[in-house]
């Protein structure tokens, strides 16, 4: 059988594809969440740690987009740890959730 993801959530939707759309949204959301959340703790942790170089640096252009830089690392490091950082931690989730 094949699914339409357009419309597999659509009320017609036999009931366990409905579920599995939304324990598919609610896992990215989870994962989205937890890896954003703990990696741009882990980035403004970090850099508060070091100082400006005193050579090589950027000047005020690379003061202003810093944040940006760092919110495109986050997502990165968030989408390559996602099954080994937050899965577990969804599946935690996920039992004491009703089905």
């Amino acid at each position: 059988m094949e699914i339409n993801p357009l419309t597999y959530n659509s009320p017609n939707a036999p009931a366990n594809l409905q579920r599995a759309g939304d324990n598919e949204k609610v896992r990215e959301a989870f994962t989205d969440f937890v890896g954003n959340t703990f990696f741009s703790q882990l980035v403004t942790a970090m850099r508060k740690t070091v100082d400006k170089p005193a050579y090589f640096h950027g000047g005020r252009a690379e003061t202003v987009f810093q944040a940006q830089m760092d919110e495109q690392m986050v997502d990165a490091m968030t989408k390559a740890t996602a099954d080994t950082f937050a899965g577990p931690m969804y599946e935690l989730f996920a039992l004491g959730r009703p089905t």
